[in-house]
């Protein structure tokens, strides 16, 4: 089993050993498992219980002051699940594969995504802030008056290219209140056990962003694609990646023949010039080439295999 992880695309973070150590443990629980769908199930969940990535445990908080949890799964057959807008959910990615295995859908969202969840015993009562996010929601105040108002107020302060909003991103669009501190973001697996492949991508959204606003992590061929050629997970300016649907991108180019390095590369380079935005992937392709890319300051990621010690 090859098991790739990225921790998110943004800018440089606190404490980045401590940060990757964490990834690493990650791809390696993927790396122990049976099957792809497993392994990118079990790297997804080990990042979504840490406080430091934007997914599950500190995920991005909406401007109603509540955090809303996303993820979706796909294998190279083509099945495909998708979760979202739930509270209180940390592990996004596992309601994610409920909906695959065990509905007739592909995509479920908030309180029904909730009960689903409940119904097959995945918690959903998760106090899912850090002391961070609440920190940085304790000094904020948000506006009374509807919802032009709340507009208004989110426009200031939320960022257009990073996915929290971080220091000197998207122009004046991440105003004084932006969380530019935030060292976290989106996370995704893809794995390949030398026959299947899967992909697998969780976050907790966009910090301030509109309260119900879903973003390309959820969306089938924009935050994770699979097919009989790649697997990929994206991350960053989500409305971004979504309007180029990114990640099918990245499978396209490894179907026309280029390999998962190769394909990662050629897309962030189409992404930048299409959008002008910051976004990251992994892909590993059918050979089992492993592949990433990004046009932010950084992302981290980490590999693991079965056959590692």
């Amino acid at each position: 089993m090859q098991v790739l992880v990225h921790g998110g695309a943004g800018s440089d973070p606190d404490e980045p050993e401590t940060r990757r150590s964490i990834l690493e443990r990650a791809a390696s629980d993927g790396a122990a498992a049976s099957d792809p769908v497993d392994a990118v199930e079990r790297a997804v969940r080990v990042l979504e219980s840490s406080p430091r990535f934007n997914a599950g445990v500190g995920g991005a908080v909406q401007h109603d002051g509540t955090i809303r949890t996303d993820a979706g799964i796909m294998t190279d057959d083509r099945s495909v699940g998708a979760a979202c807008s739930m509270p209180s959910v940390e592990h996004a990615i596992s309601v994610a594969r409920v909906v695959m295995e065990e509905t007739p859908h592909g995509f479920l969202s908030g309180d029904h995504a909730v009960g689903l969840a409940e119904a097959y015993g995945i918690e959903t009562d998760v106090d899912l802030w850090s002391d961070r996010t609440r920190e940085r929601w304790a000094d904020l105040e948000p506006p009374e008056g509807g919802v032009e108002a709340d507009l208004a107020w989110i426009r200031e302060r939320y960022g257009r290219t990073d996915p929290d909003g971080r220091d000197g991103d998207g122009d004046d669009a991440a105003g004084e209140d932006a969380p530019a501190d935030l060292d976290h973001d989106t996370v995704g697996a893809v794995a390949f056990d030398g026959k299947h492949l899967a992909a697998a991508t969780s976050t907790g959204g966009r910090w301030l962003a509109l309260a119900g606003r879903v973003g390309d992590v959820p969306q089938v061929g924009s935050g994770f694609y699979c097919c009989p050629s790649a697997a990929v997970s994206a991350t960053g300016a989500g409305e971004d990646i979504a309007r180029v649907t990114l990640s099918r991108r990245v499978a396209r180019h490894v179907e026309r023949g280029l390999d998962a390095d190769q394909a990662a590369e050629l897309a962030i380079e189409e992404f930048g010039e299409l959008t002008g935005a910051t976004a990251g992937v992994i892909c590993i392709d059918a050979r089992g080439t492993l592949g990433s890319a990004y046009n932010s300051d950084t992302m981290q990621t980490a590999r693991a295999s079965s056959g590692d010690d």
